[in-house]
């Protein structure tokens, strides 16, 4: 299984506009992080999780030719508003995307895009086959390719990290109960939100994420889902415990595919 880092920032992006500061104004390309995705390949499978604003500009510079699935973990925008551009893939593949998630988050995506689900819908829009997901289940989305659902909170809203193999990706997390904490125990690769260094409501800081890799006993933890206030890479990377690695725009992970 080839993990692709197709997005490590938060919300704003790295840089954020109008910002100055040493992170924002690096010339260090790892220091340039498009909202958070990931792109799983399992032999000829590809799946992404999240598909954010810079969804197209993802495609494009790590030259995905196809796409098989996409997994969503909640509905704000910069987890879901690029949607539109996987007309692409409809046009070239000749078939509707399945998109996962739970029902409130797929019910949000028929909101923004209504265009897409009505009866006689424009031609050229995307073509979407949506499927209803729960928390804490398996399925099997393809043929002998199953991905274990996991209940995580963003605040107070219930949201959904993916385990697929001895890998497991949890973003905009800010608590994780015991059952989630039990599935994401001893993985191989474990890739966590730590927003910054300063508490936040809703999302993990950069002290928080480590101290749950410490309990999971992951053999690597990778950080995403930064904000320019982390600092910049090289200083992040040198601060970091032996098994935590911050993630890139463009890290390549392998891991394996004990199903």
């Amino acid at each position: 299984m080839k993990i692709t880092m197709l997005g490590t920032g938060t919300s704003q992006g790295v840089p954020v506009i109008g910002c100055t500061c040493e992170t924002c104004t690096s010339q260090d390309k790892k220091d340039k992080r498009l909202r958070s995705s990931v792109l799983i390949t399992v032999g000829d499978k590809n799946i992404l999780i999240d598909a954010g604003p810079d969804f197209r500009q993802q495609m494009l510079t790590f030259g995905v030719l196809h796409l098989d699935a996409i997994l969503l973990t909640h509905e704000h925008n910069d987890h879901i508003i690029g949607m539109d551009d996987i007309r692409p893939f409809n046009f070239r593949q000749g078939k509707e995307m399945p998109v996962y998630g739970l029902t409130r988050v797929l019910d949000d995506v028929k909101a923004k895009f209504g265009y897409i689900f009505e009866t006689c819908p424009y031609p050229g829009s995307p073509r979407i086959m949506c499927h209803e997901i729960l928390p804490n289940n398996d399925y099997e989305i393809f043929s002998g390719l199953n991905i274990h659902t996991i209940h995580v909170m963003h605040g107070n809203l219930p949201i959904l990290g993916y385990k697929i193999g001895n890998f497991a990706y949890i973003t905009d997390a800010s608590y994780l109960d015991e059952c989630a904490m039990k599935t994401l125990k001893g993985l191989d690769i474990l890739v966590l939100n730590a927003l910054q260094y300063r508490k936040h409501y809703s999302h993990f800081t950069y002290a928080e994420a480590l101290d749950i890799g410490q309990k999971l006993g992951v053999k690597s933890l990778y950080l995403t889902h930064m904000s320019h206030e982390m600092g910049c890479h090289k200083l992040l990377e040198a601060k970091c415990p032996y098994h935590v690695f911050p993630a890139y725009d463009g890290l390549v992970l392998e891991c394996g595919t004990d199903f």
